[in-house]
């Protein structure tokens, strides 16, 4: 479940971010379609390239909290730092004995 959702999610935040650039900037400096002319330039464009933006940034922050609740449920200590500490000295065994190699001159 957890991997459909966060699938879902990264698509949705690529489009976001694709229709966000498309978009027609009033600053001018950064839409792919801002112009004079430029690719989307027609009003009724910009109307749909604005409701697939909401949309989308819809659907993102509805995954983003479906992932929290999963994660949130989610019983495992996924981090490093909760798992409890290993004794360290009893684990190691000691090394072989390497024999040393003469130093070339």
């Amino acid at each position: 479940m957890q991997e459909i959702v966060l699938v879902i999610h990264l698509i949705l935040a690529a489009g976001l971010v694709a229709f966000v650039l498309f978009q027609r900037s009033e600053g001018g400096a950064l839409g792919i379609g801002g112009g004079q002319g430029g690719m989307m330039s027609s009003r009724g464009s910009a109307n749909f390239l604005t409701k697939m933006t909401t949309f989308l940034a819809a659907g993102f922050f509805v995954t983003s909290l479906t992932l929290a609740v999963i994660a949130k449920q989610s019983d495992v200590d996924a981090s490093v730092l909760d798992a409890p500490v290993a004794e360290t000295q009893k684990d190691v065994k000691p090394e072989e004995e390497v024999p040393s190699v003469p130093e070339s001159e």
